[in-house]
This record gives C-alpha cells, structure tokens and sequence, in this order.
C-alpha cells in the first residue's frame, strides 16, 4: 500500500475556499483525492444521482438475463447467435458509455 507522508499547506482566500469546497462536496470525492486527481491533470466528474447506481444495477440485471436467454437458445439451437452477438455489444458499449459519462474523470 503507498504511504503518503508528505504535507502540504496551502493557503486560500475565503472564496477560494468556498469554491474548493463546493467542487469536493459535489464530486463526492475527499477535499485530498480531489486535489490529487487535479494534480495528475484529471477533472473529477461530480457525483452522479443517487438512482444512478440502482438504474446501473438494474442494467446489469438485464444484460445478465440476456446472456441465460442466449445461452439457452444456442442449445435449443433457435438464436441468430451473430444477431445476438451484435446486440449484446450494443447493450455493453451503452453501459460503458453511460458509465464513462457519468462517473469516470475526464483528462483536462
């Protein structure tokens, strides 16, 4: 586990305060992992909707159904398998993409 053991201070004005709070509080991020992502040049997204990660949950529950319908056909061999193939990596690159959007940093 890295250690980190180097403090540093910096001071800010009342406002410069504020703002950097306001930024913490909505990336949900802590005041130092904010500052860290900053640091290494990416912008933290704020925090996504409390139903984001159920609608997620949701999605997955969907995708994984998809996959025991799928695979119960290919045995009853009735499935357009590269039908299915292609439909099924729509419906992840959605996920991917919404998650990218959402959650994930962007680089400055």
């Amino acid at each position: 586990m890295r250690r980190r053991n180097i403090a540093v201070i910096t001071r800010l004005n009342k406002q410069e305060q504020q703002h950097l709070k306001a930024l913490v509080k909505r990336s949900g991020l802590s005041q130092e992992a904010y500052i860290r992502h900053l640091i290494t040049g990416v912008v933290p997204n704020d925090a996504p909707p409390a139903d984001y990660y159920a609608m997620m949950k949701e999605l997955h529950h969907i995708g994984n159904n998809l996959n025991q319908i799928a695979s119960k056909a290919h045995r009853l061999n009735v499935i357009d398998v590269q039908e299915y193939d292609k439909a099924v990596r729509a419906f992840e690159t959605a996920v991917k993409d919404i998650t990218n959007a959402v959650i994930l940093p962007r680089k400055q």
